[in-house]
């Protein structure tokens, strides 16, 4: 085992390969995203993040596991939310932060966690973050969105696993965006359609822009857009400018940007998305990100963050969409929910005790949660009228 001061310091090809072989590989863990993240001060010791990869070698030295690994000195930008066990931690005199965290930053996007050749070398990284967390004296060590791969690994060497729910739409061999309207329930079809005409009415037009078709005027409209979003909520964006820039040299294929322009063909909102191909499960995946605008459109919101990636969607063949954290919203719109799942390692015995207990109670309540929203499906339900 072996950690690295820096992404600058592991090998990208070999990193990428592990990427590739994992069960559930995203672009979100793709070193060109990491590195870029640190080396553009967006995850760096300064806000908080500070960059350990955890990599596992043969005695021939070669790399057969990897964790995209932080130390954390705050719990912003992971979408699980441990606010309430850092208060009670440290209301007993002791230091939650730093605290070990594996994730891509301000990402919360499912997919493989620990990157290994195997479901042995799976199973050696648990073990080891396991052992890491005790080891250096920090207080705990958290595992966001991991693929259902990793938690059984790291179930099943002691691993607090903590569920959680999420909404993606699923590409049902629909040939149009018509088709995929013709599953849902009336009321809901209409109440799309009614969103979808008034964006029509305000004269826009909306289109996807693919991976070397973004000029760098729109890649920093979108930028603009994307910082409104987060200063209207108070907050300054979690990524800098430069991150983008990066990104779109060095991941090209994987950026599509959702595009509203008025009739003069002037932007006024975009969404930027990316997608993947997962060669060996032969499914292409598209993922919903970062969304802003200059003028507010009723609905616009919609069109360009769901339906027109929708549309796009069906039009390539593309299997899945994943629409971003939390959003009940999505399901009225043909999402549907899916489990989501985290590991967690606390290293004091009296709060690993504490938060197992809480989490069996969570866990109750989350199995509710989840089968009453199977109950509020969009789609039309067999058996009763359209």
């Amino acid at each position: 085992m072996q950690l690295a001061a820096s992404f600058a310091e592991v090998d990208p090809a070999a990193w990428d390969a592990l990427v590739a072989a994992s069960p559930r590989p995203t672009p979100f863990m793709q070193h060109a995203f990491l590195r870029l993240a640190e080396q553009t001060e967006s995850a760096c010791p300064q806000t908080g993040w500070t960059a350990r990869p955890l990599l596992l070698f043969t005695e021939a030295d070669d790399l057969v596991g990897a964790a995209a690994l932080y130390a954390k000195a705050h719990s912003y930008g992971e979408y699980v939310f441990d606010w309430a066990w850092a208060r009670a931690y440290e209301q007993a005199g002791l230091n939650y932060f730093p605290k070990w965290l594996v994730a891509s930053p301000f990402s919360p996007v499912p997919g493989s966690r620990l990157l290994g050749v195997s479901a042995d070398a799976r199973h050696a990284l648990a073990v080891a973050l396991a052992q890491l967390t005790k080891e250096s004296g920090l207080s705990s060590c958290h595992i966001l969105f991991a693929h259902e791969s990793d938690q059984e690994a790291l179930e099943s060497t002691g691993w607090l696993i903590r569920k959680g729910v999420q909404f993606h739409w699923f590409n049902k061999n629909y040939t149009d965006f018509e088709a995929f309207l013709g599953q849902l329930s009336q009321p809901k079809r209409k109440k799309i359609r009614a969103e979808r005409r008034k964006v029509s009415e305000a004269g826009l037009r909306c289109r996807m822009v693919k991976g070397e078709a973004i000029s760098p005027d729109l890649l920093a409209f979108f930028y603009r857009c994307y910082s409104n979003t987060y200063y209207e909520h108070g907050n300054p964006p979690y990524f800098s400018e430069s991150f983008f820039t990066g990104l779109l040299q060095a991941m090209p294929e994987n950026l599509v940007l959702s595009l509203a322009e008025d009739a003069t063909g002037t932007p006024i909102a975009c969404a930027l998305l990316m997608n993947h191909r997962d060669a060996e499960a032969n499914e292409n995946v598209l993922y919903g990100r970062y969304w802003g605008s200059t003028q507010y459109v009723p609905c616009l919101h919609f069109e360009l963050a769901y339906y027109t990636p929708i549309e796009w969607a069906i039009a390539q063949g593309i299997q899945r969409f994943e629409g971003g954290a939390q959003g009940e919203h999505k399901m009225a719109r043909g999402f549907e929910p899916i489990p989501m799942g985290s590991a967690h390692w606390i290293s004091e015995a009296r709060f690993r005790d504490a938060v197992t207990r809480f989490l069996e109670r969570e866990g109750e309540g989350m199995s509710s949660y989840f089968n009453e929203l199977e109950e509020r499906t969009a789609f039309k339900v067999t058996g009763l009228a359209p």
